[in-house]
């Protein structure tokens, strides 16, 4: 049975406006050109409230204010004003979490220069090469499995090299139930040669693959003691001759862990798989401008089940609209 497409709740208060501040801006659009005491009176609330509400809805940009009355922004404008500052403070977030892991081989050279009373010296290890890297993982998993990896790949150049020469082992160690990888990569990446048809075997082997615009940097945890870290955060493997650290601590894992889980929060699942190639085959054929019957002829299926695709490609992208999931699928690569 088809899975019932997700309920999208209120734009604005997804984005942070409580019940009562969309009300008012609902208020506002109805009647266009309104007074505080017009609205405190459509609102049924006192006048002093409405007021501090219409002050917060000015500064987040939804309302404009006139020599006393208020006026309603389009829709479309006023929630991409809010879209576009939460989007801001998102931004931000990402280059406070880059600046703190920038950080983090001063704090190994300075744990590392101590000891830890309870389990002796802070395991650091310099390593080089993809070979030892991606060999590296397989041995670990061997030791004790099965083994949860959880990895960002950042960039086209460490992607090219995974799906050409590395992935193999790694999906040998999935169907073995040695290893479980969790990947996020960058959605630019999934045009690449080769890439497709690794991930989803990986996919298929049991692993999990979501994409990002941008993913800050590599790293990787392979159990519960054993993070990988880049020499540079934020660089590229490749041009770093794949120069890494092995850290064997709970400590750094809990961390790349829990930026992992956040990531993974805003990174989307890839667009494979039956469900998935029928959302893209509807969303395609939409954008050369057929309509659902034709679209359902082409494919050979009801309208029913076009828009039932539609729903779920609309869910799946957080979109509002069909045009929004058509722009959303563009961006993210699945029209391609």
């Amino acid at each position: 049975m088809r899975n019932e497409p997700r309920t999208v709740s209120d734009p604005f208060e997804t984005l942070g406006l409580d019940p009562a501040q969309t009300a008012l801006y609902t208020a506002v659009l109805r009647l266009h050109r309104a007074t505080r005491t017009d609205l405190a009176l459509a609102m049924d609330n006192p006048v002093e409230q409405v007021g501090a509400q219409l002050d917060d809805l000015v500064k987040l940009g939804v309302i404009d204010e006139r020599s006393g009355h208020y006026l309603a922004r389009h829709p479309a404008a006023a929630l991409g004003r809010v879209i576009a500052e939460r989007l801001d403070r998102l931004a931000e977030e990402s280059r406070m979490i880059d600046s703190a892991f920038g950080s983090i081989r001063g704090l190994i050279r300075d744990y590392d220069a101590g000891r830890d009373y309870q389990s002796g010296s802070f395991m650091v290890e310099m390593a080089s090469g993809a070979d030892v890297l991606y060999e590296s993982v397989v041995g670990i998993a061997v030791q004790s499995p099965p083994m949860t990896l959880v990895t960002g790949i950042p960039d086209e150049r460490t992607m090219t090299d995974f799906a050409r020469k590395f992935a193999d082992p790694w999906v040998d160690a999935q169907e073995r139930n040695l290893l479980t990888v969790h990947a996020i990569v960058p959605v630019s990446t999934l045009m690449l040669p080769g890439v497709r048809d690794q991930l989803t075997r990986l996919l298929e082997t049991g692993g999990k693959v979501r994409t990002l615009d941008r993913v800050p940097s590599w790293f990787m945890t392979v159990g519960p003691e054993v993070a990988g870290l880049p020499s540079v955060w934020g660089g590229n493997l490749p041009d770093n001759a794949y120069n890494f650290y092995l850290v064997r601590t709970p400590v750094v894992v809990g961390v790349l862990r829990a930026l992992f889980e956040e990531l993974w929060a805003r990174a989307v699942p890839l667009p494979w798989g039956r469900r998935g190639d029928g959302m893209i085959q509807v969303l395609r054929l939409a954008a050369q401008g057929m309509c659902d019957e034709s679209i359902a002829r082409q494919l050979g299926v009801s309208v029913r089940t076009i828009r039932a695709r539609f729903a779920d490609a609309m869910a799946e992208l957080g979109a509002q609209s069909r045009f929004h999931a058509g722009v959303e699928a563009a961006r993210r690569g699945w029209l391609r």
